[in-house]
């Protein structure tokens, strides 16, 4: 769902780079376990509770992205080149 795209891949630029193994391997279960992409939405947004499974460090940062407390404009999705610069 586009929601879930511009999220996540905004979310993945964002952190990826610097985050544990560890986290990466949780982010992965993350976006890709879940039946239903809504869940992660309503998870992220704080709309419905996080199950325990899932609600780990990795959750804890993309529900603090989700706030876009410095209000951003997230419109679309990140173009990829971000993934051939170096870390930052």
């Amino acid at each position: 769902m586009l929601e879930n795209c511009i999220l996540l891949s905004l979310f993945a630029k964002e952190n990826l780079a610097r985050m544990s193994e560890e986290q990466l391997s949780r982010y992965d279960r993350l976006i890709n376990e879940p039946s239903n992409d809504w869940d992660i939405y309503y998870w992220a947004t704080e709309a419905k509770p996080t199950p325990a499974e899932f609600d780990t460090d990795v959750m804890a940062m993309l529900r603090e992205f989700a706030k876009n407390r410095n209000r951003e404009q997230r419109l679309r999705q990140p173009d990829l080149e971000y993934l051939f610069e170096p870390p930052r």
